[in-house]
């Protein structure tokens, strides 16, 4: 194919940066946009609920498309067209895995999304179609396409700083005192198909403190956990070549934050793995936090420490503890890249997000090209924080066999691995 045809389905925030991105690469064709709310289907700004631009997640709605582009409210009639090669998904995390397998079963390849799911079932569920009807995903865990991090993971961590014992990260933004507000139950916003948006997920009455952008701290449909912890434990465990651990445990709760979320402002994680490492995560959202210097994540070694973002790491030499002797084990060492960078044969700009997108055109056109973030790999990373968000509601340290999937020592935290889906929705 001259250009992969691409179709959209979930354009809001999140989307239209997919979308913009999208129309920059010359390998694609946007033929079709599909959300559940009329004015970011029509590309209409002046017709957006002043409830949805009090979220301050309401894209602008400038675009403007080479060519003719179709528009849809209900996703599955976008699957029906046969001549869309692949649908990006950027919808809300309790719908992508049911937007993914119906795609595959339509015959598209799909670029979906972080964090890949809303439970654990859904993601081995979705590896499970993608082979089973020969389609292709990329999954949009972005910093996976940085070059920065690609490199680390080239080299791998355990080469760089000696057996990486410790690795940290966090989410730190104090939303002290009011949070996402409080709101009541009312009707939606015109032209907002709320069913629809539910999907799989029982009725609730709408509310401001749900959509459009607050789902995010509700445990119904995401959670911070898998907001922003599955960034950095993707990045931890590739570089460390970890697939999960054997057991986690987390404390926390909602401290301080008056809102209407129903999940913590204060969470510690600890993932403990068999090769003897142990990886910590917090979500600082009524606090400052600790800050890594230089970086967003932190991987300590035996002879020395890595702290590293999308923008460059460092690498600093240990000094010798209690009754060693030695002068450092390693050598210093830093690097830097200028955001205007360019990166790759389209010389596309150091753009994460961009660069997974490039990628994943070249592999909807030749699907022996590999994604640089597989629906296998994603669901792995976003295990971490369906395993983070189970251990904190059932108090417990849960013991995690990898192979099965399944808990060892607990039957409540199995039973929390899917949830009962609203018909007509489905997994098959």
């Amino acid at each position: 194919m001259d250009k992969v045809r691409l179709g959209f389905i979930g354009i809001g925030n999140r989307g239209t940066q997919l979308l913009e991105y999208s129309m920059a690469n010359p390998k694609a064709e946007i033929v079709a946009l599909c959300d559940v709310y009329a004015p970011y289907v029509e590309r209409d700004h002046s017709k957006v609920d002043p409830a949805f631009l009090a979220s301050q997640k309401v894209p602008a709605l400038t675009e403007s498309f080479p060519g003719s582009v179709d528009r849809y409210t209900d996703f599955r009639d976008l699957l029906e067209r046969p001549d869309i090669d692949a649908v990006v998904i950027s919808t809300p995390d309790h719908w992508h895995a049911v937007q993914t397998i119906m795609a595959f079963r339509a015959g598209k390849d799909v670029f979906v999304e972080k964090p890949l799911t809303a439970t654990l079932h859904e993601g081995r569920r979705m590896v499970e179609v993608e082979a089973e009807t020969g389609r292709v995903a990329g999954v949009c865990l972005n910093r996976r396409g940085s070059s920065i991090y690609r490199e680390l993971a080239d080299r791998g961590a355990d080469t760089i700083v000696g057996k990486v014992v410790n690795a940290y990260a966090s989410h730190t933004s104090n939303m002290f005192m009011n949070g996402i507000g409080r709101a009541q139950p009312q009707e939606p916003p015109a032209g907002f198909d709320w069913d629809l948006w539910l999907g799989p997920r029982p009725y609730r009455p709408y509310s401001k403190s749900i959509a459009p952008y607050n789902f995010r701290w509700q445990n119904e449909f995401s959670s911070q956990m898998g907001n922003w912890g599955v960034h950095y434990m993707d990045v931890i465990r590739w570089l460390t070549g970890e697939l999960a651990p054997i057991s986690v445990t987390a404390v926390g709760g909602n401290y301080a934050v008056e809102d209407d979320r129903n999940i913590p402002d204060t969470m510690t994680v600890l993932f403990e793995f068999a090769s003897g490492r142990v990886f910590e995560f917090q979500i600082n959202e009524a606090s400052a936090g600790y800050a890594i210097p230089g970086g967003e994540i932190e991987l300590r070694g035996t002879k020395g420490t890595l702290r590293a973002d999308q923008n460059g790491y460092q690498i600093v030499p240990t000094k010798a503890g209690q009754f060693q002797d030695w002068d450092a084990l390693i050598e210093p060492e830093e690097k830097h890249i200028e955001s205007g960078d360019s990166f790759g044969d389209l010389g596309i700009k150091e753009n994460s997000t961009a660069i997974l997108i490039d990628n994943f055109l070249d592999a909807v056109k030749d699907h022996s090209v590999k994604p640089y973030c597989s629906l296998e790999e994603a669901h792995r990373s976003t295990s971490f924080a369906h395993l983070a968000n189970i251990a904190l509601a059932t108090g417990d340290r849960l013991r995690w066999d990898a192979v099965q999937e399944r808990f060892t020592n607990s039957d409540a935290a199995n039973e929390m691995l899917h949830y009962e889906y609203r018909g007509p929705w489905s997994l098959e």
